[in-house]
């Protein structure tokens, strides 16, 4: 919801001021031998800080009187440090080995990765404590992500964000378009002249000059083939066919004049406002962020899985998740855990936090919740949660964001403002960047 959107929108500035500050000084030497997990504790009581933001923490502190009451001696203190400035605080205090961390720590899946390549004495090793009992309770595509190179679990999920196409269901059915005959990208953009003719509305926006560098749609098309900016040994992969094949169809998109620019700030929510745009290609975060910022659109809008990227290719994909670790050197390591635990492997817990913070749940004993089966007045009575399930059910695969996301995330936004204002050609403008990438980071590119 609003705290993960925010997240998004500024992703890529505190990408590149966490990698200023710790991730790329730190080059593949670690932490090191200055703190780290010998200089943390096992404690299972007293009082344990949680790093969260903005409505996850509210929705954290929700979890904190249940806790307590079945915890005693264990008290917990939820800090709300704001996005970005959270990922400054762990980057700053994993860097100088662990000093002034909090116990528990929320962390995107777009940092993670990064955090224990870059720092793998810097999290604690939650297998020791039992994690790895949970390793089925969570959705498909989660797992990998929580084991760091010792082969032991680091974090347990939290949120999972699968990708929906949100539509104006008005707009179809004046173009006399139906949407279940919509399963890949070539259906839609075969479609988009009729809706475009019969509502005047584009399929939707992008942002063509790259100034938020928001990639999101394109690492959605990549993800919806299973593939990703580095493969899942790291090397870079931003100029395979699957990255081809996604820029291609955004260039077939703005050569049949179906994308908007979104560029400069509030553009696109004043397009949507307008009605201007047919298409949201969103995460379930989007359900409530939708209705809530757009109480005049109720009613016209609906859910379907996204188009497949290629015919007959696959229509899941888990856009971003997030997880919640314990500090290596927290000296309760043992009572953070039981906190951890405690939030995300019960499911009324998990569904709590869900009605008041808005993060849709990895837990898959959540979903038998009625409330993922219930109709949504906005999407007119369609039962939209229910569609997100469904799509995460059908599978979805790990995504390797790596230390070098910022990275690849700025070079693949060029290359995507290269296409769409130059008209340069997808193939060539990818081979560019991903020779850039493997120089500026030192990776291999994959064959």
């Amino acid at each position: 919801m609003s705290h993960q959107l925010s997240r998004r929108q500024i992703l890529h500035l505190a990408t590149a001021t966490a990698a200023g500050l710790g991730l790329t000084a730190c080059g593949g030497s670690g932490s090191g031998g200055t703190g780290g997990a010998d200089d943390g504790a096992d404690g299972d009581s007293g009082k344990i800080t949680v790093w969260s933001w903005t409505t996850a923490a509210e929705a954290l502190r929700g979890v904190v009187p249940s806790f307590e009451r079945d915890n005693p001696g264990i008290t917990v203190d939820v800090q709300d440090l704001g996005n970005p400035a959270i990922w400054d605080k762990i980057t700053v205090g994993l860097a100088s080995g662990g000093k002034g961390l909090a116990d528990v720590m929320h962390i995107g899946v777009d940092y993670l990765p990064g955090y224990m390549e870059k720092f793998p004495q810097g999290l604690a090793d939650l297998s020791k404590l039992g994690a790895d009992r949970h390793k089925d309770a969570f959705v498909n595509g989660l797992w990998p992500t929580v084991i760091g190179k010792d082969r032991a679990v680091h974090a347990l999920p939290w949120e999972v964000n699968p990708l929906g196409l949100f539509y104006r269901h008005d707009y179809f059915e004046k173009a006399d378009v139906d949407p279940a005959s919509i399963a890949s990208w070539d259906d839609l953009i075969a479609a988009g002249p009729k809706i475009r003719a019969a509502t005047g509305a584009q399929l939707l926006g992008l942002d063509k000059p790259g100034t938020t560098q928001d990639m999101d749609f394109f690492q959605n098309l990549m993800q919806l083939q299973g593939a990703f900016y580095f493969d899942a040994e790291g090397k870079v992969t931003l100029a395979s066919d699957e990255a081809v094949q996604a820029l291609t169809v955004i260039k077939r998109l703005n050569d049949a004049g179906l994308l908007a620019d979104t560029a400069g700030q509030g553009t696109w929510k004043r397009l949507v406002g307008q009605g201007k745009l047919a298409t949201v290609p969103y995460p379930a975060w989007a359900i409530e962020y939708l209705a809530t910022k757009f109480p005049a659109q109720s009613g016209k809008w609906r859910v379907i899985q996204p188009p497949a990227a290629v015919p007959g290719g696959g229509r899941s994909a888990i856009v971003n998740s997030t997880f919640l670790t314990v500090s290596a050197t927290s000296k309760r390591r043992k009572a953070a855990w039981r906190f951890v635990e405690y939030a995300l492997t019960k499911p009324a817990e998990i569904n709590r936090m869900f009605a008041s913070g808005g993060v849709f749940p990895a837990l898959k004993g959540a979903y038998a919740d009625p409330k993922f089966s219930a109709p949504h007045p906005f999407y007119g009575g369609q039962k939209v949660l229910r569609s997100f399930v469904d799509s995460l059910e059908s599978g979805a695969g790990a995504t390797n964001f790596t230390g070098d996301y910022s990275r690849a995330l700025k070079l693949a936004s060029d290359a995507q403002s290269q296409v769409l204002i130059k008209g340069a050609d997808p193939a060539e403008a990818l081979k560019a960047a991903a020779k850039q990438l493997a120089q500026q980071t030192g990776r291999q590119q994959a064959a």
